[in-house]
């Protein structure tokens, strides 16, 4: 049946980043919807932010769509522009190629969940606004580098 059950698809704790940057993402689960239905040419995830979590490192994809909208609770979204409080049924794009490093923080002392679809490229490359880092990802294998390729 092509109905999701929230209740038995998997709750993904932790981040990919290498340490002491992973500590960072403390209060941030996620449920993997397109994964857990079989999709394949883009993802869906339910992103849960407690109190004070953010969502990711402010970071922006060279290949890769994003759209947001929120479902429960307040985020702030930041991004170069500054900051954005964001409620329920608001919504954001960030287009693939274009350099504006974003991410969601949970300034409230509630609970907050926002959905992302985005494509999901063979290969891509994010790279992070605030700090000397950027990823490169292809056939499933993550590399982290400085910005200019070096190793971290």
């Amino acid at each position: 049946m092509p109905k999701l059950d929230l209740d038995t698809v998997p709750v993904k704790t932790g981040s990919i980043y290498p340490d002491p940057l992973a500590a960072e993402m403390v209060g941030r689960t996620s449920l993997r919807l397109g994964d857990a239905g079989g999709l394949t040419q883009f993802g869906a995830n339910l992103v849960i932010l407690e109190p004070g979590a953010k969502s990711s490192l402010r970071h922006w994809h060279l290949k890769e769509d994003e759209f947001v909208m929120v479902t429960d609770g307040i985020v702030t979204l930041i991004d170069d522009h500054g900051e954005t409080k964001m409620n329920v049924g608001d919504c954001a794009a960030f287009p693939a190629g274009d350099a504006n490093g974003h991410h969601f923080i949970n300034k409230t002392d509630s609970e907050a969940r926002f959905l992302v679809v985005g494509t999901k490229a063979p290969t891509e490359t994010a790279t992070y606004s605030d700090i000397d880092m950027k990823l490169e990802v292809k056939d499933g294998s993550y590399n982290f580098m400085r910005k200019d390729g070096s190793p971290l």
